[in-house]
Formats: C-alpha cells, structure tokens, sequence
C-alpha cells in the first residue's frame, strides 16, 4: 500500500458516491449509461470472485464487498427503482462488440491458464473499456449534467493514480504487472479528452459536451 494506491481507491470510492447519490437524490437515471454500469458490475464480479478463496487484509476485502455492493445498487437502480427515467433510446453502446473481443483476449493474454486468472484478466481489459459507453451517451445527447462530469472525473483519476501506483511499485518493489499497466494506460487515454473538457469547462461553470 502506498499514498497513490490509497489515493486512487478514494477517488473510485468518491466516484461511486457521486453517482449514487446523484440518482437517489434527483430520483433519476438520466444521463446514466445503465450500460456502462452493467459492465462495471460485471467487472467487479468477475475479479474479486477470490474473496472465497483468499483473505489478504480488512482493508482489502472491505473495499472489494463495497465496490461489489455498489456496483449492483446502481444497477438496480437504474434498470427497476428508476426504470422510467432511464434514457435507453440514447444508450445504444453494443456492448457484445466490447465483451466478446475482452472475453477472447483474456484466454489468449494471461498470467496463468486457470479460471480465476483467466476471469481476472476479463475484468482487467473490461475496466479499461467499460466507460465507452457513458462517453458515447454522452455525445449522443451533446451534453452532461455537472454532477455526471464530477463522477467521470473521479473515475478518471482514480486510473491515473493507479498508473502512478504501477510506477512506484515497479520502483521500490520490483514489482510490474504488464497486463494492468497496459490497461490501465488504455482506460486513460480514453479519458483525456474529457479531462480537457473538464479543465476548460466544467470548473469555469459551463456545460460539458463530448463532440459527435
């Protein structure tokens, strides 16, 4: 554990928060890909599946039953508590042309061929993926609430500080996973963009808009 490792589980913690209180509040789903979440739901299934299986810390499986738990709230919410709010005519994402290619990249790319790993590595390349949808929404409807652009942004975060993790363990640790490091490397380029447009916009009090 160290200052970014930790800094970037507050940040997807924070992320999460955001989104949750933000439907629970407006009583609405609008401007959320329910797609977007389906695959984080899927993401955090299928890589914390070890907490029947091992123990490393409190702290460790505390914050993957939270990012579990979490990740089904919002799912739930968006798809039966608040089902009438949901924007599905603009969620059009194909998620099937982001699943199938992970799922086979993870057979072919692996630590280790065993069912643990292999489902590991799938939520690996899924994370990395799994915004796109949100993002294509958002350049279908030409603009985002602030609070949306505020969880997006901690998402983001919370993946560069991860990256900055990768760099100070390989560092002081010797320690360097290609696959997460590649990954996540991915996951960030895809939101520079709106990170820019978060700088320029957002924090000036206007309006986001991803261009079409």
């Amino acid at each position: 554990m160290n200052v970014f490792r930790l800094t970037g589980d507050l940040s997807h913690l924070a992320a999460i928060i955001i989104l949750l209180l933000k439907i629970w509040k407006t009583r609405s789903c609008a401007g959320i890909s329910g797609k977007s979440q389906l695959l984080f739901a899927l993401v955090f299934t299928t890589r914390y599946l070890d907490l029947f299986t091992s123990f490393i810390s409190f702290y460790n499986t505390s914050m993957k039953l939270i990012y579990v738990a979490c990740s089904y709230a919002t799912v739930y919410l968006i798809y039966m508590k608040f089902k009438a709010t949901y924007d599905g005519n603009h969620d059009t994402f194909r998620v099937e042309f982001l699943v199938v290619p992970v799922g086979g990249l993870s057979f072919l790319v692996n630590h280790d061929f065993s069912p643990l790993e292999i489902l590991w590595t799938f939520s690996i390349y899924l994370e990395s993926v799994a915004i796109l949808p949100q993002l294509f929404m958002i350049s279908k409807t030409g603009e985002a609430e602030t609070i949306t652009t505020h969880y997006l942004f901690f998402l983001g975060l919370y993946r560069a500080l991860y990256l900055i993790n990768w760099i100070w363990r390989y560092y002081f640790e010797g320690f360097f996973d290609l696959i997460a490091v590649v990954a996540g490397v991915v996951q960030t380029i895809l939101y520079c963009d709106f990170f820019y447009l978060y700088v320029t916009k957002v924090l000036k009090g206007k309006k986001l808009s991803l261009p079409a």
